[in-house]
């Protein structure tokens, strides 16, 4: 057998294994097989005897827990069975948390961190209290535009003109008089104000993602960014096939518009709000929706493709977007997306974990027009965001990367990797100074030409 989510196999044993056994007891946990190879065939260990006394102790010392520790033998080789159980409450390792994810072992910090810690206390992140918000805040049009779509869908029946704090309470989006960030996220009339990563960042690219055309942002609730996000698409992203009806020109969508609107749902749905914000690449011959939230701990990309069990990161949301029609209680989204693809004859979609999220791929096919390229030209310089502006600025000379990052003010390595450096880097802003070993702990970053031109 292999190693999966349940099984970890050890050639010998060391402390940093400990580890191991935290990211179990933080999962679903599991079993680790001291003696085995990676295969899972017995090696043996010669010092058992010490280490049947010793392992039980340092998982108890350090780690607070007690766990079944078994020695085992087969023919003439013995090896140790150690069973860790899942437990209720968060287990660290020396201050650090880790936790099992397929076969892999992980720290969880920043974003994760927090949302693992509401888990374990029995809470989501869209069912905290958010104090900050009041009533006043909450955007009544958007308001009767859910309630419409909740009488067309029959999922809840109730007055029109129910008064708005009733209807926040049947939507168990208040408690105790006070406003949850479920309700902030779904009908807020400026949830930014709130929650800084509410926005979908959109770009048209060429080739790549170094060549970068234009961009937008949508910013606002979660039901305006449903349509909004469509019609900005429509508008200014999407090329369109066209076909004709005798001497009438008829131009469609170049991918399935239940396909996009599924795709949109399930990532403001189910999106980490903790994280980073959406974002939508746009390339001539594809698309790709990025958002932020690695999937359950048991569903499995292979599990997500056939019918499965619906489980939302965020219920409540999900909860008042299923009464409201605007989704399926069933966990069939992912089965919508693939046949419209497939009714529209495109290729399969293609679904993948990619930088802490999900990443959901549509591939087009050929014979269609950009409405948009009269509109732009494609010589235009890619946009240098504010943090590669920022990050420009402070470099002085030969930098180590740590030392750029504190002179950002930024302790977030993954957010300053992924949204300062890789980016400049890409756009050739900025080089290593020893690029034929990129991880090199002598690596240090400088402007190029281009950098310094950009700069002046």
């Amino acid at each position: 057998m292999t190693e999966h989510q349940n099984i970890e196999y050890k050639q010998s044993w060391r402390d940093e294994y400990l580890k191991w056994v935290c990211g179990f007891a933080n999962a679903l946990g599991g079993t680790i097989y001291i003696g085995k190879d990676d295969n899972g065939k017995i090696v043996g260990i010669r010092d058992y005897k010490r280490l049947m006394e010793d392992i039980p102790n340092k998982i108890h010392d350090i780690l607070g827990l007690v766990v079944e520790v078994n020695l085992k033998k087969s023919k003439s080789l013995y090896y140790i069975e150690i069973i860790v159980p899942a437990f209720p409450v968060p287990i660290s390792y020396r201050g650090q948390y880790y936790f099992r994810s397929g076969s892999t072992k992980r720290e969880l910090t920043g974003t994760a961190l927090n949302e693992f810690l509401l888990k374990k206390t029995g809470k989501t992140w869209d069912e905290v209290i958010e104090p900050r918000a009041k009533l006043v805040d909450i955007d009544r049009k958007i308001v009767q535009v859910f309630l419409e779509s909740a009488q067309k869908s029959k999922r809840f029946p109730t007055d029109k003109n129910i008064a708005l704090k009733d209807l926040l309470l049947k939507l168990k989006l208040m408690e105790k008089g006070k406003l949850t960030r479920a309700a902030v996220v779904l009908f807020a009339k400026d949830p930014m104000m709130f929650f800084s990563s509410m926005k979908i960042r959109i770009g048209r690219f060429g080739k790549s993602k170094v060549d970068l055309r234009y961009q937008e942002s949508i910013e606002g609730n979660l039901l305006f960014c449903i349509e909004e996000t469509l019609s900005v698409l429509d508008r200014k992203f999407l090329v369109s096939p066209v076909s004709f009806e005798g001497i009438h020109r008829i131009e469609g969508w170049q991918y399935p518009l239940a396909a996009l609107r599924e795709i949109i749902l399930n990532a403001l749905i189910h999106r980490n709000y903790m994280g980073s914000h959406i974002q939508i690449e746009v390339y001539d011959d594809r698309i790709c929706f990025w958002n932020d939230g690695f999937l359950p701990d048991d569903l499995t990309l292979d599990m997500l493709k056939e019918t499965h069990a619906s489980k939302p990161r965020n219920p409540l949301i999900a909860d008042v977007c299923f009464k409201g029609g605007y989704i399926d209680a069933w966990g069939r989204g992912i089965e919508k997306i693939q046949d419209a693809c497939r009714d529209a004859v495109l290729p399969e979609p293609i679904f993948e974990e990619h930088c802490g999220g999900m990443r959901v791929t549509l591939l087009g096919k050929k014979g269609t027009i950009d409405r948009s390229a009269p509109e732009v030209t494609p010589e235009v310089t890619p946009e240098v965001t504010p943090e590669v502006l920022n990050m420009l600025n402070v470099i002085k000379g030969e930098m180590y990367r740590r030392e750029i990052q504190k002179a950002l003010g930024l302790n977030d390595e993954k957010h300053f990797r992924e949204y300062y450096q890789q980016v400049a880097v890409a756009m050739g802003l900025i080089e290593m100074t020893i690029p034929d070993k990129p991880r090199s702990s002598k690596q240090k970053y400088r402007l190029t030409e281009k950098g310094k031109k950009h700069l002046k």
